[in-house]
């Protein structure tokens, strides 16, 4: 299953020349002016995970398919968005749609660039998006108070739950606060996630700086890194142009040869990735085999059954037991036979959590 980071920001910071880079395509058109990007484009992008070529090597697989993520690049948001402005609740509801939202910040000057606020100022542009994202947040909110009121007349078991925390949340956003900030104890984990708020979602900031400042960023990115760590957020430095140069190249021998000589270890798609799969929670799980060796994501702490129903909910539906190999495992033993001979195949039931690297064959019946 993949999960979907949708990239945002305010217009001309880059956001899509990142998004073409990323997903190695031109299906966004960067131009310099505002709403160049009318429809939200989705490019569905490879997880890099090196474990998985080696599974397959050991395997002798035919076919080796990697996890994936989807960017989804939505239009530019300005000032007034929650209000309609630019093109307004089109996008809110575009956001609405994505696990992790991916603000791009602009931290480079390029007087060619116009900026549509006037100026460079990535502290200014990230609070503008949060407080749009709050004002739409607050105006779902009061809309769900009058239906509320309603269903609980009718002893709803959903508005009891609700009714608290709608309450709490108001007050909380009212105050410039971002939902993700407020604070849910255990058993309205279910009630919050219900109410799908725009600023509940995990944020990553994506410094966009020069192509030399990309190791250490420059007194812009450290604004955006102080600001970040202040709302737990998380923050990392990224050049478009670097990212675009990068997909040009045909192989991995090329890239990683262009990454050393400016001083880089990995590309701008390989730390997104990482940092999503830690906001989400995400572990990867392999199933291998001769027809194909294949990565799977999964929520951390995920049963077995959880697990076998990423690939198909029949696994889920009639799981019985999991074979489990883990990853250093296999490798060692040169593969499933020899993990079965060292005794390191494992039959695991209901109740076994999947640990990341987990090789799995599934039990199943329906």
């Amino acid at each position: 299953m993949s999960f979907r980071c949708g990239i945002v920001g305010l217009p001309n910071v880059g956001k899509s020349t990142l998004f073409n880079a990323l997903t190695q395509t031109a299906a966004a058109e960067a131009a310099n002016y505002p709403f160049c990007t009318i429809e939200p484009n989705i490019g569905k992008v490879a997880v890099p995970d090196p474990r998985l070529f080696e599974l397959a090597k050991i395997a002798g697989s035919k076919e080796t398919i990697p996890a994936q993520l989807e960017f989804v690049d939505i239009a530019g948001l300005v000032k007034g968005a929650s209000a309609g402005e630019g093109l307004g609740n089109q996008f809110l509801s575009h956001i609405r749609e994505v696990d992790v939202v991916v603000q791009v910040l602009r931290c480079f000057e390029d007087s060619d660039i116009t900026h549509v606020e006037g100026s460079v100022d990535p502290i200014r542009d990230a609070e503008i998006i949060e407080t749009e994202l709050i004002l739409a947040d607050l105006e779902s909110l009061e809309k769900r108070v009058v239906g509320l009121e309603k269903r609980l007349r009718s002893n709803d078991k959903d508005a009891k739950e609700q009714k608290p925390i709608i309450e709490g949340l108001i007050k909380h956003l009212g105050a410039g606060n971002p939902a993700r900030s407020f604070e849910i104890a255990d058993d309205q984990v279910r009630a919050f996630k219900m109410l799908q708020l725009l600023t509940s979602k995990p944020i990553l900031y994506v410094c966009n700086v020069a192509e030399n400042e990309v190791p250490d960023g420059n007194a812009l990115s450290e604004k955006v890194v102080k600001y970040a760590e202040a709302s737990g957020a998380s923050c990392l430095n990224v050049s478009a142009k670097i990212e675009s140069e990068i997909a040009t190249l045909e192989s991995e021998e090329e890239k990683q040869l262009f990454l050393e000589e400016l001083g880089l270890v990995e590309t701008g798609l390989s730390q997104i990735i990482r940092a999503g799969y830690i906001l989400l929670d995400r572990i990867t799980f392999f199933t291998i085999g001769p027809k194909e060796a294949r990565a799977w994501s999964v929520k951390k702490g995920a049963k077995a059954p959880q697990a076998a129903g990423v690939i198909h909910t029949d696994f889920e539906r009639g799981f019985i037991a999991a074979e489990m190999i883990g990853f250093n495992d296999y490798i060692e033993f040169k593969g499933e036979n020899g993990a079965k001979e060292a005794g390191k195949m494992q039959l695991q039931g209901r109740d076994y959590v999947a640990n990341d690297g987990d090789v799995f064959h599934f039990r199943f019946n329906v």
